[in-house]
């Protein structure tokens, strides 16, 4: 049976997201003595699933107006099983499934922002989650977190260098606030060539806008004006 340092080292040796899940998914399960037992993020859930009962499921138990158990994780980002939020006859209404008799969850969170969550849930023959449990899962939580932080960062540190050095140009005179006309005449190419070599640094580091671009470029340390406004 595994301990919590055993996992704590599993979440460390993870390499990305995926191997993450596939390696915890049985330790978790077993240590919490869970019937089920699963770990996700919330940007990797699929937007739509195929099976209308299944998709109903998910949007219920992923609403925070009907699940208090999420609604208390959104709030506090602290774990909590579902005793500490409502009546065991409420929680019967709630969640009549015999499966989840049980449940108790804990937040993944990066940069003050609930990103995903891992959750356990035993039969109505098992016992209740108790206070322990939660004092374990929170420490797994942290390691979870601080984990996700890292290599997230890790990642976007990868994208960030993925750009020219005329782009970064570019993102440096952006982050003092001029206009693309101002960029062009400053670095003697036309308006036009930095519309596109903007394009083209939105699709390299999956932003939107102008202000996107800034602020993860900034984050990152790779402008020199992270306090500039940009126009």
């Amino acid at each position: 049976m595994a301990d919590l340092q055993s996992l704590f080292q599993t979440v460390t040796q993870a390499k990305d997201e995926q191997e993450l899940r596939s390696h915890i998914s049985t330790q978790v399960g077993q240590y919490f003595a869970a019937k089920r037992s699963g770990l996700f993020f919330f940007d990797a859930l699929p937007e739509k699933i195929r099976d209308r009962n299944l998709q109903k499921l998910m949007e219920l138990a992923l609403s925070t107006e009907h699940n208090p158990v999420l609604r208390y994780l959104v709030e506090r980002h602290t774990p909590v099983h579902e005793a500490l939020v409502v009546s065991p006859s409420s929680w019967r209404l709630i969640c009549p499934r015999a499966d989840h008799w049980h449940v108790m969850a804990g937040p993944i969170v990066s940069q003050g922002q609930l990103v995903g969550a891992i959750g356990f849930t035993r039969v109505r023959e098992m016992p209740s989650f108790d206070t322990q449990n939660l004092m374990d899962l929170s420490a797994l939580c942290l390691h979870l977190s601080t984990w996700v932080a890292t290599v997230r960062s890790s990642q976007q540190l990868l994208k960030t260098n993925r750009l020219t050095p005329r782009e970064l140009q570019i993102a440096e005179l952006v982050a003092q606030g001029r206009t693309n006309a101002e960029i062009g005449a400053e670095l003697w190419i036309t308006e036009n060539s930095v519309k596109q070599a903007l394009k083209r640094m939105f699709r390299k580091l999956n932003v939107s806008s102008r202000t996107q671009m800034i602020a993860q470029l900034s984050a990152n340390s790779k402008l020199s004006y992270p306090d500039s406004k940009v126009g």
